[in-house]
């Protein structure tokens, strides 16, 4: 197993955040998930992330996470890094996934902030810390509270960060971008800070972030990749170019909640069959064919001529 300086110097950059593809008898379809990794890695994606937001993790059983997990680990191969999600409501079951990825091989571990419980910051500690002391593998906490409806707390991140040395790290899926800053101020600048909002991948840079797990990878992993890679290169100027070139897509993909736009988009692509699991569900008609305008203009797909004015 790795140490956790050789992880810290390795999970940097876009961690692509790979949804989770399902036949259209809305079974799992590991197969497309494996050459989905495959093309990530090809296309240059720093490292993988499974089974977190993107990935549908409430629409799938423990063990179709699990096989997820495997299937992620066993499809990259050593050739990048690995960081499934682990993260959920329960704590026992957050407990058993998040051991089950150190066995599997993981480099990381993200986990997420429980959703619908609304813990206390008191309660966000014990969670965290109880998950950190039952693993050698390093973790990455997932704030999201949009999703949540907790905040994890800049001073609650910090005494993880102080009291449990497998704590490596941070997902601000975080508008305030205020309370981002704070993070490397009271965590220290080798804490790894990665943003999940995809305006503020560029911005995220600026102030001492490690990368980013940003949604659009999935759509075009190279070019969000090469915003990290011109600006670890010093290339300021094509780093920001980049950031606003991807905006319009970036627009267009959280227009309905992710991951329904991304599936969409993937099947325009040929990627995917675009299935989603109730209670989520493709996009509207209207949305698609915006979708579908956006992807034409990166030539990702051919505009239908009935949609050609």
């Amino acid at each position: 197993m790795k140490t956790i300086e050789e992880v810290k110097r390795e999970l940097r950059g876009s961690i692509a955040p790979i949804i989770t593809p399902f036949q259209e008898d809305e079974s799992v379809d590991y197969e497309t998930l494996s050459s989905l990794i495959n093309w990530h890695i090809e296309s240059g994606s720093h490292g993988i992330s499974v089974t977190g937001t993107t990935g549908e993790p409430s629409s799938l059983t423990l063990s179709e996470r699990e096989r997820v997990m495997e299937t992620a680990i066993q499809s990259a191969k050593g050739r990048v890094p690995v960081v499934p999600g682990t993260g959920s409501t329960n704590h026992q079951e957050t407990l058993h996934l998040t051991k089950l990825a150190q066995e599997m091989g993981a480099d990381a571990a993200m986990v997420i902030v429980p959703y619908y419980n609304k813990p206390s910051q008191h309660a966000l500690y014990k969670h965290f810390k109880t998950i950190a002391d039952s693993v050698d593998i390093p973790l990455i906490v997932y704030n999201i509270p949009g999703r949540t409806a907790v905040n994890l707390e800049v001073s609650t991140l910090a005494r993880l960060n102080e009291d449990c040395r497998n704590i490596i790290g941070v997902k601000e899926s975080n508008k305030d971008f205020e309370h981002i800053n704070r993070v490397l101020l009271h965590c220290g600048r080798d804490f790894l800070l990665y943003s999940g909002i995809e305006l503020l991948c560029y911005p995220m840079l600026a102030i001492g972030g490690a990368g980013y797990i940003s949604a659009t990878a999935n759509i075009m992993p190279g070019k969000v990749a090469e915003v990290y890679n011109a600006w670890e290169a010093g290339r300021v100027d094509d780093a920001l170019k980049l950031h606003y070139d991807l905006m319009p897509l970036n627009d267009v993909l959280f227009k309905d909640t992710n991951p329904a736009p991304l599936k969409a988009a993937l099947g325009m692509m040929g990627k995917i069959t675009p299935k989603l699991r109730l209670p989520m569900d493709l996009p509207s008609d209207a949305l698609q064919q915006e979708i579908r305008s956006v992807l034409a203009s990166y030539d990702l797909v051919k505009q239908k001529e009935s949609e050609v004015k």
